[in-house]
């Protein structure tokens, strides 16, 4: 069975262009909303994420949204915590692919490190 987990240096979750994400106002807050909109930087990418180490300036005081909890998942998105590895699986699997390809490194890493491949 696939585990979900966040795989270091990928960032795909880093690129926040709105225009991708339409349904983003349906599950952030409006003071959520409005930080997410502030974080996003050149090329739709977070303010808070260094493309050269890539990885995030601000890990340990991230937003709630950029966090893979239970308890987030289920107050933003209704999803029920056995539900939620299934859910991030998915999800990081369609960001990767966006922002990346789903024939990337980083796709490849992340099929590996969850047990996917």
């Amino acid at each position: 069975m696939a585990t979900w987990k966040c795989v270091k240096q990928c960032g795909a979750c880093c690129h926040l262009d709105p225009e991708e994400r339409p349904d983003i106002a349906e599950y952030l807050t409006p003071e959520e909303l409005s930080l997410y909109l502030s974080m996003v930087g050149e090329g739709g990418w977070c303010i808070n994420y260094d493309r050269l180490k890539r990885e995030c300036k601000i890990y340990s005081n991230r937003p709630r949204f950029c966090r893979v909890e239970p308890e987030i998942f289920l107050d933003m998105y209704g999803i029920e915590p056995e539900e939620v590895n299934d859910f991030a699986i998915e999800c990081c699997e369609q960001q990767i692919s966006g922002v990346y390809g789903d024939r990337s490194l980083e796709m490849v890493r992340f099929s590996r490190e969850v047990g996917d491949w």
